[in-house]
């Protein structure tokens, strides 16, 4: 461990009375050599920084972190898993390993995981291609949303334990920036599925009921800038997208359509895209490799929406699209095998993210 922080020091040249603040991001350089490190590894070779777990627990990791673009992911606790939303300043990543410990009095009610939504009857797919063209129709109008930094995202997951039920964690955050660079951020637990109910939350690391609209993280951080995706601006061109997206999972490869799916969730974590980013990011994933059209649905927020269906490694992703303007709804995760050391079952919802304006 030791050398390895050395070369994590190394690497960040920021004085701290430099530009960038010596508590803000890394410089230019620093950056790019940070992302050369964490993808090649400290000895030149993939693996050492980016070891994945083994036996049951990695199996489930690597469903839903295919390949390097998600070399980001990282564990609180290295010794019982889970999947959760990491709500932490400019990025929010997944994690399998946190500890749940449910036992006194007090104990929470494990709650079932969220069965996955379902295909309206008899409703008729929109290709992507046909989905695209609309975007580009809706950008090209009058008074077309604009791309505007930060997000505002309901999100589900579910926490797992060798030895408890599954729970559900629903959370909802809020990120706005300022003209000056600072931002907020309000992460509150709530369900809207359940309106006024308890919420379970896992809050000091031991899950319990909270009152709906709890306040998990309310803060306000200094300004700070980068150039480097997510944290910049997403062009509006489907090429110069498609290089944007890839630089942010920190890979040179380019991506599969899982780790495409995965890049589109980190840009909707960062930017509530404005209409042009919105067609862009349609004809991308108009030509993304096995991602299907599968018919209408109406997302956990009561939206109507067309779904896009990808099957990898054990894991269907479903992608929801507003059928008008082709911006980004939702994005489901289910498991197409059972795990029953951790009690899910096939089609049990391991995360869902719905994005707002």
């Amino acid at each position: 461990m030791a050398d390895e922080l050395e070369l994590l020091r190394s690497v960040d040249p920021v004085r701290p009375d430099g530009p960038h603040f010596g508590d803000g991001p890394l410089d230019h350089n620093a950056e790019r050599r940070l992302r050369q490190l964490l993808r090649d590894g400290p000895d030149g070779a993939s693996g050492r920084l980016r070891q994945r777990p083994e036996g049951a627990h990695g199996r489930l990791r690597d469903r839903l972190l295919p390949g390097p673009g998600r070399s980001r992911s990282r564990s609180r606790s290295a010794w019982v898993p889970r999947l959760a939303w990491g709500l932490v300043a400019g990025a929010v990543v997944t994690t399998l390993t946190l500890t749940f410990v449910l036992s006194g009095p007090s104990t929470a009610p494990a709650v079932a995981a969220p069965r996955p939504l379902v295909i309206e009857s008899g409703s008729t797919p929109l290709p992507l291609d046909r989905l695209a063209d609309r975007a580009a129709a809706e950008a090209a109008a009058d008074g077309s949303p604009r791309l505007r930094k930060g997000t505002h995202v309901q999100s589900w997951s579910l926490g797992m334990a060798d030895d408890k039920p599954p729970i559900t964690l629903p959370q909802e955050r809020i990120v706005r920036w300022r003209p000056d660079g600072s931002h907020t951020e309000l992460v509150v637990a709530t369900d809207p599925r359940h309106p006024g109910s308890p919420v379970l939350s896992d809050e000091g690391d031991t899950p319990r009921l909270v009152h709906d609209r709890h306040v998990l993280l309310d803060r306000t951080y200094p300004p700070s800038w980068s150039d480097a995706p997510p944290q910049s601006p997403p062009p509006h061109d489907p090429a110069r997208l498609r290089d944007y997206l890839t630089e942010s999972q920190f890979t040179d490869t380019p991506l599969t359509t899982p780790e495409l799916l995965d890049a589109t969730a980190t840009l909707l974590d960062h930017w509530t895209l404005g209409a042009r980013e919105s067609a862009a990011l349609a004809r991308l994933l108009a030509g993304a490799e096995g991602l299907r059209p599968a018919g209408q649905v109406t997302d956990r927020l009561g939206r109507p929406g067309q779904a896009y269906v990808n099957d990898s490694r054990g894991v269907r992703r479903m992608l929801i699209m507003d059928p008008a303007t082709g911006a980004v709804l939702g994005l489901e995760s289910t498991l197409t095998a059972p795990e029953p050391e951790f009690g899910v079952e096939e089609g049990d919802v391991m995360s869902y993210s719905a994005w707002m304006r």
